[in-house]
């Protein structure tokens, strides 16, 4: 009885030893463990889960479209880059009628661009000599799109363009739904139609700002935007500044937090839409609502651009 006990004893006592000669120094050494797991969490190389689902697929249709897959996900894994749900829920919260624009139209507002324009009447007189544009209309953009490039916006382009293009898939579209379903009066069908009328579009500038920024070499998950994606002094979507942004100050890069930059850019794409000297009210506000299509707006970009001219 007792030699086989010791059998039994010496037999668990081989099959343990051999256990851990085969599972190897990492279960001998909790040490061991918390260190090479430690490293190991320092080179995350693969999308969180969330961003896995939403962004995954608009990575492949990037790297299709010429990018850098490498790249890519390198920039998609920075921490300020997220499916933006809280920005994009604004777009069914939005309403025009609820803006002041007439505040532009006032006294104090008509000072302080008066004397903006004096600060940057450089600038000005550039942008409107080589493109024929009115130098008050310019002014008056920038003080209703930016308040003279004071407010550009507190998102960024890249989430909210690659939030709104990742919705060409459901899994996206069911994450925004379920973030915005108890607070917004839009029905699902609503959501699956607008998705599929923006998405394309939110591509297409994404593209154009990976292409801007790329071309500056700016950080794309540093460019502050308005809620749409707009960007800069001037708020010009990236297709846009790709089209017209403009070297005002003559650095050899086209920042639109630059002042001259912006002054210029503004001047190239009215000129392209078809201003120029001696437009009547009705034809100059044709141009002007290409900026942004509210009546609204091209009545108070008026309004101020006359005030802007009569106080001179």
């Amino acid at each position: 009885m007792i030699t086989r006990r010791l059998s039994t004893i010496a037999l668990f006592s081989c099959v343990t030893l051999l256990a851990l000669l085969l599972a190897g120094p990492a279960l001998c050494s909790s040490k061991g463990v918390s260190k090479k797991s430690s490293k190991a969490s320092t080179k995350t190389t693969s999308l969180s889960k969330s961003k896995e689902i939403t962004y995954s697929p608009l990575i492949t249709r990037l790297v299709k479209d010429g990018f850098d897959k490498k790249e890519l996900v390198k920039l998609y894994l920075k921490k300020e880059v997220k499916f933006d749900v809280k920005t994009i829920s604004i777009f069914f919260r939005h309403n025009e009628a609820k803006l002041n624009y007439d505040q532009f139209a006032k006294r104090k507002a008509i000072k302080r661009t008066l004397a903006y324009m004096e600060k940057y009447k450089t600038a000005f007189a550039g942008a409107q000599k080589k493109f024929d544009v009115d130098k008050n209309v310019i002014a008056a953009i920038i003080l209703v799109e930016t308040q003279l490039g004071s407010i550009v916006g507190r998102r960024l382009s890249l989430n909210v363009l690659s939030t709104m293009a990742a919705l060409e898939e459901v899994s996206s579209r069911d994450i925004l739904w379920r973030a915005i379903k108890s607070k917004s009066k839009v029905t699902r069908k609503e959501l699956d139609q607008w998705s599929e009328r923006k998405s394309p579009w939110a591509y297409k500038e994404l593209v154009a700002l990976l292409a801007y920024t790329k071309r500056e070499k700016l950080e794309p998950q540093k460019i502050a935007s308005s809620y749409a994606g707009a960007v800069g002094i001037c708020q010009l979507m990236p297709s846009n500044i790709l089209l017209f942004g403009q070297d005002g100050s003559g650095d050899g890069k086209v920042i639109l937090s630059n002042h001259s930059d912006a002054i210029h850019s503004i001047a190239a794409y009215l000129k392209h839409y078809g201003w120029k000297p001696g437009l009547n009210e009705i034809e100059a506000g044709k141009v002007l609502f290409t900026y942004n299509h509210s009546d609204y707006y091209v009545k108070i970009l008026q309004k101020v651009s006359k005030k802007l001219k009569g106080s001179k």
